[in-house]
């Protein structure tokens, strides 16, 4: 199969505004070709640059990647150490070609306890390309969705004890407004790669209505034809919220 162009691709359907993508199975992609698992997770980075690429190229707006949950920390320690060096390396290296080509990034997640260095990366990352207007990439790192809740809603009870906000006020257009994704539109699509079908606590209230599709490659193996098969199937979904379907509504004339 070979990449499509992208004028092709925008034409041809709607794009999302929002994806997210779980990226799985750089593991299994090591094992599979009996290499080890730290090569897996290098060739993981690889992909990451094929994914923002492709995704600015398509038009999609907004791009959030699951880089690193707030599990991944009881990962063996020299894992977790490849994957820290393998980030630092990557915004050492991308973050002038990101600037470059007009991305925003951003990183949600919890950055208590970071090592210093890495924090000042992140920080640094989202300062130097903060009035960029292209693609927001966004990095769910050292990210976990219960948390991000659990997070809102203390934040909420405070605001409530100092008398910010009414009680009796409290819907779901607030806790969206204290998440860390207050200023971003929820996801349209979630692919998650390596065929595991789950969310794996990524953005929970946010994909209540995404569509999700899951692929059967690993993340190395993740291009622009991947992207694009993931476009298609999201293409082709009717997309209800909750309401009756486009067709059933044509039918019946509501």
């Amino acid at each position: 199969m070979t990449v499509t162009d992208p004028r092709k691709i925008k034409s041809s359907f709607d794009l999302p505004r929002h994806v997210g993508i779980i990226m799985d199975g750089n593991g299994r992609w090591a094992a599979a070709r009996s290499l080890p698992r730290l090569e897996g997770h290098r060739r993981g980075v690889e992909s990451v640059r094929r994914a923002v690429r492709a995704a600015g190229d398509l038009g999609i707006s907004y791009l959030t990647l699951y880089a690193f949950s707030s599990e991944n920390w009881s990962r063996p320690p020299q894992e977790v150490d490849d994957l820290m060096g393998l980030l630092k390396h990557f915004i050492r290296i991308d973050l002038a070609d990101l600037h470059k080509k007009n991305v925003r990034v951003r990183i949600i997640g919890s950055r208590d306890d970071l090592a210093l260095d890495l924090k000042g990366l992140l920080q640094e990352a989202e300062a130097v390309t903060r009035d960029n207007t292209g693609l927001a990439l966004i990095i769910a790192f050292n990210y976990g969705a219960r948390q991000e809740i659990a997070d809102a809603v203390r934040e909420i009870a405070l605001r409530v004890s100092r008398g910010e906000i009414d009680p009796l006020t409290i819907d779901a257009t607030t806790i969206s407004e204290h998440l860390y994704t207050a200023d971003i539109p929820d996801p349209d699509l979630i692919i998650r790669t390596s065929g595991e079908q789950r969310l794996s606590n990524f953005l929970m209230w946010q994909a209540a209505y995404a569509e999700l599709v899951f692929l059967p490659l690993h993340w190395p193996d993740f291009d622009q034809v991947a992207l694009e098969d993931a476009l298609r199937q999201y293409s082709s979904r009717d997309r209800r919220f909750g309401g009756l379907a486009t067709t059933q509504s044509a039918m019946t004339g509501s």
